[in-house]
């Protein structure tokens, strides 16, 4: 088994359309910047309600990458 170091940081997705849609507007937006993404972990759900219904999702969501140079 390799011997890996991980950092976590943490982003907020949304979406008008679903909890996915919103989760991986996060995971997509942070892997243009973020090298060796590995795991995600939602760590907060939220939305905003109009008119008696669900008009948006926002997902909090913990990132792990992984350091380069592990062994």
């Amino acid at each position: 088994m390799s011997k890996n170091v991980y950092s976590v940081t943490e982003v907020y997705g949304s979406s008008p359309d679903s909890l996915d849609d919103a989760i991986n507007n996060a995971v997509e937006t942070a892997g243009k910047t973020l090298r060796n993404l590995e795991w995600f972990e939602v760590s907060e759900i939220r939305g905003h309600i109009e008119a008696g219904k669900v008009a948006h999702y926002q997902v909090g969501v913990k990132l792990g990458f992984r350091y380069e140079g592990g062994k």
